[in-house]
């Protein structure tokens, strides 16, 4: 399954139809600057509902196009970048972070710890839960952290018509969609379709359907095999994933987790389970100061943390649905938060100063969201 995405992911951006997207949006609302900061993140979103990797989104398909649209703007690294470069890329950079939050499979890291969620809880996480519980406070966020942004960090040019006439030359010279390009949108709306259907008919399972458009896109040649081979991070995920998951499965089987469960609940005792959760996710989320992936610090903490939260008396898919949206959330902290974090802060439009101090009020800002606004929505869905 993971691995099928990630491939597919490949040719999204091979074929071009990922950069069509994001032109699409530009041309429609990027005429301000605030709106390019929400058409960036459009973009973002749109691909994050199959594409499980926030590099292979912001880093290798987003970012250029943002760094295009600073340049006609003679937005440069240095002393030229306040004119509109530095809040693209911090507005970019924050907002594809709620755009993993928002959607189960914008990350690798997301799939297994969905099934390391099921194997400690009993709780299965699908495409459809995932989207529905993270729906509201992913609207909310996705609104207010490029709102935000363009606060702290105004850029000089608020109006930027030549950035919507530039993605609408380009959309011309690229023409309609045909070839590849055509078979990638047919195979990526499929996979959405047919993912959600999954979450509903008990026989078709989610990796049933990505190795069924992954076949397709081979045979049709939208992708080769010499391209899949070279998706190294895919084949990485693969080699390890199936290890870690088999070793939640055993520490579940043998009674670990439980007993583990019933220790750390009897510290709590008489607290409300309210309070625990908050101050966990609170320790969780800006423990990702000591960290550079949110993969690692995943498999380092995820398992333990949502066995303590249950011991506490947290309702089982509070405690899985919330760690999960903080996991991602978390990375927007630091400039080696996520792999794509490095990529966009080496070019140097974003200082060391601001994209820890805006990271910092955009992880508060994040947290009341998920915290105060996803509660309530998840009480409206029963989640507790």
């Amino acid at each position: 399954m993971v691995l099928a995405a990630m491939l597919m992911s490949r040719a999204l951006r091979d074929c071009g139809l990922a950069r069509r997207i994001a032109l699409w949006f530009i041309r429609v609302i990027g005429k301000t600057s605030l709106g390019l900061g929400y058409a960036l993140h459009l973009t973002d979103v749109t691909l994050a509902t199959g594409v499980p990797s926030i590099t292979a989104r912001s880093a290798s398909i987003v970012f250029p196009i943002a760094r295009s649209i600073s340049s006609l703007y003679d937005s440069e690294p240095g002393e030229s970048a306040p004119r509109l470069g530095a809040f693209l890329m911090t507005c970019m950079y924050q907002t594809s972070v709620v755009a993993s939050a928002m959607f189960f499979y914008s990350s690798a890291a997301n799939i297994l710890l969905g099934d390391i969620a099921y194997e400690v809880t009993g709780i299965e996480v699908t495409w459809t839960s995932w989207f529905v519980a993270g729906l509201v406070p992913g609207i909310v966020s996705s609104l207010a952290v490029p709102y935000m942004v363009s606060r702290v960090l105004p850029p000089e040019i608020q109006s930027t018509p030549a950035a919507s006439e530039f993605a609408k030359t380009e959309l011309s010279k690229i023409g309609s969609i045909k070839g590849r390009e055509a078979v990638v949108l047919g195979v990526f709306v499929f996979l959405i379709a047919f993912w959600v259907a999954s979450s509903y008919i008990e026989w078709l399972s989610a990796g049933l359907v990505a190795f069924i458009g992954l076949g397709v896109l081979f045979v049709t040649g939208a992708l080769t095999w010499d391209a899949a081979l070279d998706e190294r991070s895919a084949w990485d995920v693969y080699v390890w994933y199936g290890g870690l998951l088999t070793m939640g499965g055993l520490l579940n089987e043998t009674g670990s987790t439980t007993i583990f469960a019933t220790w750390i609940g009897s510290w709590f005792v008489g607290v409300p389970w309210l309070v625990v959760l908050m101050g966990t996710l609170a320790v969780y989320f800006y423990s990702h100061y000591f960290f550079a992936s949110t993969t690692v610090h995943a498999l380092a903490m995820y398992a333990p943390f949502i066995v303590m939260l249950v011991g506490a008396g947290v309702p089982a898919a509070v405690a899985v649905y919330s760690l999960l949206f903080i996991n991602n959330l978390q990375a927007g902290l630091t400039h080696y938060g996520t792999t794509t974090s490095p990529v966009i802060f080496i070019e140097g439009y974003v200082s060391f100063r601001d994209w820890w101090s805006i990271g910092f009020m955009a992880s508060v800002l994040n947290l009341l969201i998920w915290i105060v606004v996803g509660m309530s929505w998840w009480k409206i869905l029963g989640l507790w």
